[in-house]
């Protein structure tokens, strides 16, 4: 099955349905497959292949599905697999792209129980996407910057004069 949608990278932000608190999602299986990210530095795509516990604090708190007397054991997940991934490209690492929809099946639930919260890419805006933008539209959402004189102006500056 084909699934569209935000392509999961590096710094996503998931969440386990049986845990307490999210974690960030650390790519671990793709050396050099970037989304949105120019450097190659950051945005590392997540794929198929990130399995076992590829997070940054490596838990999702206290476990609902291990009670004990004194509440829960200590969530310490393990992806098995994951479901719901765009399969129309295979990455180097032979594994599929996750998009924000896919969800990961935990060794402990035996079900899809973890979540993107945030897919993880960040929105910028590159001097070429100022100068292509419909001036009209531009005068209206941002009134405190001449669209004329974009070329001049720092992208990032135009969003700091709103």
């Amino acid at each position: 099955m084909s699934v569209t949608g935000h392509i999961v990278c590096n710094g996503a932000i998931c969440q386990c349905k049986n845990g307490f608190t999210p974690d960030t999602l650390k790519v671990i299986s793709t050396p050099n497959e970037y989304v949105n990210d120019p450097d190659g530095t950051e945005k590392l795509i997540a794929s198929t292949m990130d399995l076992g516990i590829p997070l940054e604090k490596g838990t999702f708190g206290q476990c609902k599905l291990q009670p004990t007397s004194g509440g829960y054991l200590p969530c310490v997940p393990s992806i098995t697999a994951w479901q719901d991934f765009y399969d129309k490209v295979t990455l180097s690492n032979e594994g599929q792209v996750l998009v924000k929809d896919s969800k990961g099946i935990c060794a402990i639930a035996g079900t899809p129980c973890v979540e993107f919260i945030m897919h993880g890419q960040q929105p910028s805006v590159s001097a070429t996407e100022v100068q292509q933008a419909n001036e009209t539209m531009q005068s209206q959402l941002n009134p405190l910057v001449d669209p004329k004189k974009t070329e001049d102006i720092d992208p990032f500056e135009c969003i700091q004069l709103i």
